[in-house]
């Protein structure tokens, strides 16, 4: 029976959008049933990059998704929680994980659709129990996927008859990188390789297309994927785009290396050794290459061409790390976001546990007080290439990290009786103080914000209001700084000139606010400007109370009286000056 040309849009396009929106549901549920114990595997599975591909393939089979995995690897690049280095391992793996759907395809499931949508809507629909609906949504969206096929490849099967689409073809057969660029379009276009290659298999299962026309089409199916990650690392920190960029230059060179290899006739034959002598062994598998379907032909070349493409470069893993580097140049925004020295089988031993903490506590100390630094220069400079709002989230989720397993270390320790009564209060000073630093991210953070606000409201500043905002800060950063080497140090004069220094800060705020309050009264600035402006000075203000905090803490019960002393001599000479005005010169 012919079909009418709008018939054939219909089905191949209504086809195409039912098998896009199975992958996509059965993506969702199957990562809905994972949970975030998806990103956790991923976060610990790539401590080398042979164990970062297995991961990577094994995420990738789970959800059905190449995309979704190296997506994920990005966000997790950028939020310093994975190196380049381990990302690659997992972005080489996800191209192996994703051959997946083209095997299904190539058994040719079409029959069972929908009896398997309709056991998916029962599922949904039918049982409260969350995590049964969930299965019920993978069931749903592997069902669709199915139908989807089918209908599209009644759509696309008067296409072997077309004169055009035959030209297009032999064009394809002549002249390959046209048919990896039409692969590679396509892709962009569809943003699903499962989709492009899917549409492929379906092609040479109605004879619209051959198996030499069918792989280079194939090999760009594989380039194409890749934007997807690219995409998503608009906006990121270096070392997520250089991440990103990986999985380009990766899919790049297996074509390069594989198409001629292909024309040669080498990786064919290549492909149909492996069929008849490898293959065959794994239970399941009958017969030979000769005797596969052609989509389960295209199925075997798309999985061989990614295992052996990994293969080949995994090796060159460092190379490939390289490479990205030199064409994303910049400061590498990588920060380590696990513990560095929080050894949990040394909390039987107080003394060097809490010697491990106190490093963790210190290192801690200088990211906070880097964090503090930036978030100013990046107010005065909030288009700087190497500082970034993204940059500076992830330093702010650093800290709150460490904050986290800092606290979580100290609090198991002191669960251990056979720490003295000085250990004990050491672990606690410790805990106050990771308190007062995650304090300072936060105010810091707030620096951060208050900076876009001003940029996107295109707020300015008088001269004034910058060298106040710029005073207040260097005297802020002075005050952190001897803070916490007066806390690694020991420090009791250092400890007390932090003391002496915050009741500077505190005066310089109340000087810099009535300076503020003067220039509102004359015009010379508007609302919006005096709220940031203001703001500004009670963040760095709490900075600087923070840091008596831990200077306090190096004291001992000294800290309280210090710093009341300072406060008294303070008033005192305020209260003098104050006279001084009052009776005027020559009285």
């Amino acid at each position: 029976m012919s079909l009418s040309i709008q018939e054939i849009v219909f089905c191949a396009l209504g086809g195409l959008g039912m098998f896009l929106f199975g992958i996509k549901y059965m993506s969702e549920g199957l990562q809905t049933v994972a949970g975030k114990r998806m990103r956790e595997f991923l976060e610990k599975g790539t401590k080398t990059p042979l164990r970062g591909v297995i991961t990577g393939a094994l995420t990738t089979a789970l959800i059905q998704s190449s995309s979704g995995t190296t997506v994920l690897t990005v966000g997790l690049v950028n939020a310093g929680l994975l190196t380049l280095r381990q990302a690659i391992g997992v972005i080489m793996g996800a191209n192996i994980g994703t051959t997946i759907t083209a095997y299904m395809i190539g058994f040719k499931l079409e029959h069972y659709a929908l009896p398997i949508i309709a056991v998916g809507v029962i599922l949904m629909f039918f049982i409260k129990n969350k995590k049964v609906a969930n299965v019920g949504q993978v069931l749903f969206g592997f069902g669709m996927l199915f139908y989807g096929m089918s209908v599209m490849g009644y759509g696309l099967k008067p296409l072997k008859d077309w004169d055009v689409f035959i030209n297009l073809m032999t064009s394809v057969e002549d002249n390959p990188l046209l048919g990896v660029a039409i692969g590679t379009v396509m892709t962009v276009v569809v943003q699903s390789s499962s989709a492009t290659i899917g549409v492929l298999q379906n092609l040479a299962d109605q004879g619209a297309v051959t198996y030499q026309q069918a792989v280079p089409i194939l090999f760009g199916d594989n380039i194409g994927t890749t934007v997807t990650a690219l995409l998503a690392s608009i906006g990121t920190t270096i070392a997520a785009r250089r991440a990103a960029l990986t999985h380009t230059l990766f899919n790049l060179s297996g074509t390069a290396i594989f198409l001629p290899l292909f024309l040669l006739g080498i990786f064919p034959e290549f492909i149909r050794l492996a069929t008849n002598y490898f293959f065959v062994l794994l239970p399941g598998f009958e017969g030979t290459w000769e005797t596969l379907n052609i989509r389960m032909q295209i199925a075997q070349t798309h999985g061989m061409f990614n295992i052996t493409n990994t293969l080949l470069q995994l090796p060159f893993v460092g190379y490939l790390a390289w490479a990205v580097t030199k064409i994303v140049p910049g400061p590498d925004a990588q920060f380590i976001m696990e513990p560095r020295y929080l050894e949990p089988r040394l909390l039987a031993n107080p003394s060097v546990a809490l010697g491990q903490a106190t490093r963790e506590v210190l290192r801690m100390g200088r990211h906070a007080r880097q964090f503090f630094s930036e978030s100013v220069q990046f107010f005065f400079n909030p288009r700087s290439k190497d500082l970034n709002p993204m940059y500076l989230e992830q330093k702010e989720e650093l800290i709150n990290r460490l904050d986290n397993d800092i606290t979580d270390y100290l609090v198991k320790l002191s669960a251990d009786k056979k720490m003295t009564e000085d250990q004990s209060n050491y672990a606690t000073t410790l805990l106050q103080v990771v308190t007062d630093l995650e304090r300072i991210g936060d105010h810091a953070d707030n620096i951060v914000e208050l900076s876009i606000y001003s940029m996107e409201n295109k707020i300015t500043f008088s001269d004034e209001a910058v060298a106040s905002i710029r005073s207040m800060a260097e005297l802020t950063e002075k005050t952190l700084n001897m803070a916490l080497k007066a806390l690694e140090t020991g420090d009791s004069f250092m400890a007390r000139q932090v003391i002496r220094n915050e009741v500077v800060i505190d005066n310089l705020e109340k000087e810099f606010r009535e300076g503020h309050i003067m220039r509102l009264n004359e015009g010379l600035c508007g609302g919006a400007e005096g709220s940031v402006f203001l703001d500004l000075l009670s963040n760095m203000e709490r900075i600087g109370d923070h840091s008596v905090n831990i200077a306090e803490y190096v004291l001992g019960e000294m800290g309280a009286i210090e710093r009341q002393k300072v406060k008294m001599a303070s008033k005192a000479i305020a209260i003098k000056e104050d006279k001084a005005l009052a009776n005027g010169p020559g009285r």
